[in-house]
């Protein structure tokens, strides 16, 4: 193990272990008070969603909608316990929170025993006042969630299910978990400003590591909202320019907290008492201003406003009567008053903080006192924004390593900046430190004996030489013996690594063009499916199914049927496919989309690859078979495609529906099963035939010959299996659907081959796998003859 893992990942696993042991033993003596914390969180979860949440939920997700769409939309519940081990569920989890706040406050003098303490001291009364701006915080994020973004996301996937001729039904249980893991993240998220800010106050990450890594935040927001919300363009904008505005707010935030405490530290020696100073300065501008707005809405200023400048306003910026001031003021008397005078007071200070945050974000950084202490040159230093009492703690060598020019550079940039005093303590600093080392150089009588230093390079005695073999490769090369006749030794994978690196090294010139391949036809099936692509395939396919069916479907399921309904109202309106996922149409559509993408690629990958590999000894054969196989495989595709959606699928479909019916079954298929069903009784069916159709070309290109296959046909089914269960993890079942029929495909491959090759002797077939099999080259054999 320990060739594995160093040394420093040992120790930090091993603090982590001892850290949460004290955790849980000072968990065990007041685990009845924590437990208190956990069940309060456990009960009034419960039945809150019992009483209120459920409604609440469904109301959000239908706020927008209108017409057809809201009627359409339905939350479900397919088993009996599936609601009440819900709340259950996550009743568990909002009690889990509720007492992790418990533990820590409990576990605090193990944590200060193991050194997780902050650099400036922190009094209870800061800790309640944390915890209540990270509650108000969180709050903020969660009123987002459920008034702007919840209430267009859900009018926007709504109406795509239903364009589409799906009906959503969404599952309770998926439905909950979209909406509680959007809930989280975006409470969360809200955290920005307060968490940057402490980390900043206490020095635990510094200002200067939340600017110098905006790029890493800005991706990080990305690929967050890319995991938490639809994958659609749109709502992960919604999602990420909000959090970048965050992000950029926050460190306004960060560096005048920052800012503050570091010039205190430096000025009067008490960073947070000049943080505490400013804080203070602050609430009181803002009651000042509180009671300035209040006693001016009480002498009628919202009527002179009303009557004198809303006029003058342009039209479009104009407030719409009654506003929620006015109504405040008029209605609610005296508690009214001060309610308006908040509300404009929150507003007051959101600008004047906005003002702030752009005007700290332009000037520059007050530097860490670890920083200024130990500068060594003037590179480490920003004159800029020292005063003229600070150049007195800047350390020696820096002047000491200044040349006079550079100094004079620094003054002269204080003198522009209308600071003479400043300007002055520089030129006076540096004078004296250069006086005195005058007087140190000419008191020096003989310069000290210089200590031999043993060299670098020569290692230390009794040490011996690492062994420059890789852990990762050891144990692959282990992994790999079982699977071959020989020992595989660290050297052959080594080669096997160089090869592959040289075939993808080879690609790169021509990679421009694979990826913009890949993204056109990704783009080119995401936007054709997004703008109604599903609802024609879909139509198109239940058009082959008898309508007689459908009608019975529709019946069956309750719904009212109009005999001179359209096809794609008849589907809408009998639940034949719905989804129980809000996002399940979206992730279809890019799951399609990329499969397309990836086939589509495919041939030029390797025709482009061919030469590579040839020369590296793995293979050998005609490349411009690669191109004859892209055009085979887009025939193939789409003959079985033709087939497969006009006859085979709509049987299946028929078969299955009048058997379901026959039992009293409702019929209604989840979207993602019956389009997949779909998929593999249509592209499934090309795919099968370009099986035949790849063998065959293979063959006659000498790039796979028939007696190679044949000799191979138990690692080629073998493997087929393992890919089929990679490919379809959802159970045993469907790995056997589709990895019987490409085997028995394979095998028939093999037949039709012995027949149409006589064994192996006609149309080529003289190619092999590898160099040493296969012989010397035809080609250059010809050219040997031609000569």
């Amino acid at each position: 193990m320990s060739g594995v893992v160093d040394e420093d990942t040992a120790q930090a696993i091993n603090t982590g272990r001892a850290t949460a042991g004290a955790m849980v033993s000072t968990a065990r003596r007041h685990l009845q008070k924590v437990f208190i914390f956990f069940v309060i969180g456990f009960i009034g979860t419960f039945y809150a969603m019992r009483i209120w949440v459920w409604d609440f939920l469904e109301q959000t997700a239908k706020t927008n909608m209108e017409g057809d769409v809201a009627v359409a939309t339905e939350l479900i519940t397919r088993t009996p316990f599936e609601v009440i081990l819900l709340q259950a569920k996550i009743g568990l989890l909002v009690g889990i929170v509720f007492a992790i706040p418990a533990l820590v406050y409990y576990a605090r003098g193990s944590l200060q025993d193991r050194g997780f303490t902050s650099v400036v001291p922190i009094s209870r009364l800061w800790l309640v006042a944390f915890g209540l701006v990270s509650i108000v915080l969180f709050v903020v994020g969660i009123v987002y969630a459920f008034t702007v973004f919840f209430p267009f996301t859900f009018l926007f996937l709504g109406e795509i299910a239903y364009n589409a001729g799906v009906k959503p039904s969404w599952g309770i249980t998926e439905f909950t978990e979209f909406v509680s893991l959007l809930t989280i993240s975006f409470g969360l998220a809200a955290q920005l400003p307060l968490l940057m800010a402490t980390f900043s106050y206490t020095e635990i990450v510094s200002y200067e590591t939340f600017r110098d890594k905006w790029r890493h935040a800005i991706v990080g927001i990305t690929v967050f909202g890319a995991f938490f919300s639809p994958p659609d363009p749109i709502t992960q904008l919604m999602w990420a320019l909000p959090l970048v505005a965050l992000y950029v707010f926050s460190l306004g935030l960060a560096k005048l907290v920052a800012n503050t405490r570091r010039r205190g530290a430096a000025e009067i020696g008490s960073g947070v008492g000049h943080v505490k100073r400013r804080l203070g300065q602050t609430i009181a501008i803002v009651a000042v201003v509180f009671l300035a707005i209040a006693v001016a809405l009480a002498a009628g200023a919202r009527t002179w406003v009303a009557e004198t400048i809303v006029p003058e306003l342009p039209p479009a910026v104009q407030p719409a009567e009654p506003t929620i001031i006015g109504e405040l003021v008029v209605e609610h008397g005296t508690a009214g008053l001060l309610g308006a005078a908040a509300i404009l007071t929150l507003g007051v200070a959101a600008l004047a903080l906005a003002v702030v945050t752009v005007q700290v974000l332009r000037t520059p950084v007050y530097p860490r006192e670890s920083a200024l202490a130990t500068a060594q040159t003037e590179d480490d230093v920003d004159f800029t924004v020292l005063d003229p009492s600070d150049i007195k703690r800047v350390p020696a060598p820096v002047f000491s390593s200044m040349s006079e020019d550079e100094m004079m550079s620094v003054a002269r940039e204080a003198m522009h900046a209308d600071d003479r005093e400043k300007a002055q303590a520089i030129i006076d600093r540096f004078d004296s430190i250069a006086a005195i080392e005058e007087g140190e150089t000419a008191a020096e009588a003989s310069p000290g004996e210089a200590e031999t230093q043993p060299s670098e390079g020569a290692p230390a005695d009794g040490s011996e030489g690492e062994d420059d073999s890789s852990p990762l490769a050891s144990t692959a090369a282990g992994m790999l013996d079982p699977f071959t006749e020989s020992e595989t030794t660290e050297e052959d994978l080594g080669g096997f690594a160089y090869d592959l690196a040289f075939i993808v090294e080879s690609l790169t010139s021509k990679l421009i063009y694979v990826v913009g391949l890949f993204m056109a036809v990704l783009a080119g099936s995401f936007l054709w499916l997004y703008a109604g692509g599903i609802k024609r395939s879909l139509r198109q396919f239940v058009d082959s199914v008898p309508r007689e069916l459908l009608v019975e479907v529709a019946e069956s399921n309750g719904a009212t049927i109009d005999e001179s309904a359209g096809l794609t109202q008849l589907l809408q309106d009998s639940g034949f496919v719905v989804a129980l996922h809000p996002v399940e149409v979206l992730i279809f559509i890019v799951k399609v989309s990329t499969i397309l993408a990836a086939v589509s690629i495919l041939p030029f990958v390797c025709y482009w690859a061919w030469p590579a590999i040839r020369e590296r000894g793995l293979a050998r054969g005609d490349r411009r078979t690669f191109a004859v196989w892209g055009v085979s495989l887009f025939l193939g595709f789409a003959a079985g495609t033709y087939l497969g959606f006009f006859y085979i699928a709509p049987s299946v479909i028929s078969y299955l529906i009048t058997d379901a019916l026959a039992n009293e079954m409702v019929v209604s298929y989840r979207m993602k099963s019956f389009f997949w069903l779909v998929i593999y009784t249509t592209l499934g069916v090309g795919f099968l035939f370009n099986v035949l159709v790849t063998m065959v070309l293979f063959h006659v290109g000498n790039i796979v010959s028939y007696r190679t296959m044949r000799r191979r046909w138990r690692p080629a089914v073998v493997g087929i299996f393992v890919v089929a269960m990679f490919a379809s993890p959802s159970g045993i079942l469907k790995m056997f659907a589709v990895a019987i029929p490409l085997s028995l495909t394979y095998l028939l491959g093999l037949a039709v081959l012995y027949v149409l090759t006589a064994g192996g002797r006609l149309f080529g077939g003289g190619g092999a796998t590898t160099a040493t099999e296969s012989g010397p080259d035809p080609a250059a054999d010809v050219a040997g003859a031609g000569e």
